[in-house]
This record gives structure tokens, C-alpha cells and sequence, in this order.
């Protein structure tokens, strides 16, 4: 079993406008956020269009974008802007929490995949545990410093684990 199967979960959507309570019609646009609760869980909530331009942001805000309310039992496609994935990304460097590391590292796999890094070289983080990967931002100068993705040496498993997550935050297949 995965250990982030069970220890790490992002929540899917709940088609309730988190501001509100009122539900969200199928189709409709609104906007997605992740947020840190007090556990250190990135909990995704939603919001009407109108709520989220008329009050006040949620605590703990770590990344939103706008989507569409799924239909009943449609198996959505992502299309959240690559713009977005690079934004969580970032955001998640400074964070050494465990789970957070291999979040991350699950995001930059899905980015290498999608061509917007490349991996340059590797080299051993000190004590020689863990591998950190040198990539190189898609369209940036030959000089431009390479971008630091620690390896925490997590098995398959785990990646598919985390990769279904960001799958659900994101509401479709990555």
C-alpha cells in the first residue's frame, strides 16, 4: 500500500459553493482553491464566480484557478493552464514537509512530461540519501539558473498515489 494512500489526501470537489453553502450548477464557471488547514492537508474548495469576486479570499490560500462545474458523472479533462501547475510548483519549493517534498515531485514528473522542463543533470544531496535532479525551464536563457527538484526516493506506488490526487484536485486525468 501507498504510504501517502492514506496519510496525504486532497480533497475533490463538492460542487458547494464554500462561501455560500448553495450548490453550484453543473456547467457553471467558478473557481477552484487549494488551502492549508490546520493540519497541513491542501483541502480544495470551490467557489460561484459571484462569491468568490464579492468576499473575502479563504484562509490559508495556497493556489486557485477558474474551472467549470462538472456535469453529473462526466469524466472532465483537465484544462487547467500550465501556468497554474508552474505556480503550484513554485510555491511548493520552500516547503520541506515530507508529503509536501513528494507532491512536488510528482508535479515536476507531470511537468517533464509535459515539456516544460528538462532534466539537465543530477547530483547527491549531502549524506548521499536523496537525489536532487537540475532542470532547465522550457524557453529559458542558456545562462538562466537551473530549477532544484529533490528525487525523495519514493517507489511507483506512491507516484501513482499522488498522481491520482493532483488528478482529482485538478478534476480529470494528468
Amino acid at each position: 500500500m501507498s504510504r501517502f494512500g492514506s496519510q496525504y489526501r486532497v480533497s475533490r470537489s463538492t460542487g458547494v459553493c464554500a462561501a455560500t453553502g448553495e450548490p453550484i450548477e453543473p456547467g457553471s464557471p467558478c473557481v477552484a482553491a487549494l488551502c492549508d488547514d490546520d493540519e497541513a492537508v491542501l483541502s480544495r474548495v470551490d467557489y460561484s464566480i459571484e462569491a468568490w469576486e464579492g468576499n473575502p479570499r479563504p484562509e490559508g490560500i495556497f493556489s486557485f484557478w477558474k474551472t467549470r462545474m462538472p456535469e453529473k458523472g462526466e469524466k472532465q479533462k483537465v484544462f487547467v493552464d500550465d501556468q497554474v501547475l508552474l505556480d503550484i510548483f513554485e510555491r511548493l519549493g520552500e516547503d520541506e514537509r515530507e508529503d509536501r517534498l513528494a507532491f512536488r515531485f510528482v508535479l515536476g514528473l507531470i511537468l517533464l512530461r509535459k515539456r516544460l522542463f528538462r532534466h539537465e543533470s543530477q547530483r547527491s544531496e549531502e549524506g548521499g540519501d536523496r537525489v536532487v535532479w537540475l532542470l532547465k525551464p522550457k524557453g529559458s536563457a542558456p545562462d538562466s539558473p537551473l530549477v532544484e527538484l529533490l528525487n525523495p526516493g519514493i517507489g511507483d506506488e506512491d507516484i501513482l498515489s499522488l498522481s491520482e490526487q493532483l488528478g482529482d484536485v485538478l478534476q480529470g486525468d494528468i
